[in-house]
């Protein structure tokens, strides 16, 4: 696990993704649906020294090799992207499966981070209560929406949806 500072481009590219069968990333998402291969997750800034940019592009994503059961996407819009005929929505989703991902856990539009928190810790209690995914995500969902009426609304709830296998 990294954290913070720890969190950075030049670790997550170093690392033997291929290892884990969940990857999170809190983070925030920058998606360019003109230009998706500038989309990515903004991760902390290195040094001066360092080469990289603090962003992991798609194009980068493309080439992590993965084995994970699951990445899960918890930032604002990582969902979108631009949507290409013969292809579909070419974006974040996209990237993570072509690397490997079989399943991956996105938002479709900005997101509050209370809210987000709450679902996430819901959807992993139920996963390992032996939850199949797409169940521990709903239940989560209805667990935050009975939580407090605010949380009845769309917009918290909502706009996280799971895309694979």
């Amino acid at each position: 696990m990294h954290l913070e500072r720890e969190a950075n481009e030049a670790r997550v590219k170093a690392a033997d993704l291929s290892e884990y069968r969940i990857l999170h990333f809190a983070t925030h998402g920058l998606v360019n649906e003109k230009n998706p291969k500038l989309s990515g997750l903004i991760l902390s800034p290195e040094d001066s020294t360092s080469k990289e940019d603090g962003i992991l592009h798609l194009g980068e994503i493309y080439n992590l090799n993965l084995n994970a059961e699951l990445v899960v996407l918890s930032a604002c819009e990582t969902g979108l992207g631009q949507t290409a005929k013969g292809e579909g929505i070419i974006g974040l989703t996209g990237g993570f499966l072509y690397a490997g991902a079989d399943n991956v856990l996105v938002s479709l539009w900005q997101v509050s981070d209370a809210t987000t928190a709450d679902l996430m810790i819901g959807f992993y209690d139920n996963m390992l209560g032996g939850m199949s995914r797409p169940k521990a995500l709903r239940e989560a969902k209805l667990k935050l929406m009975q939580s407090h009426s605010e949380y009845a609304k769309p917009y918290y709830w909502a706009p996280f949806v799971l895309v694979g296998t």
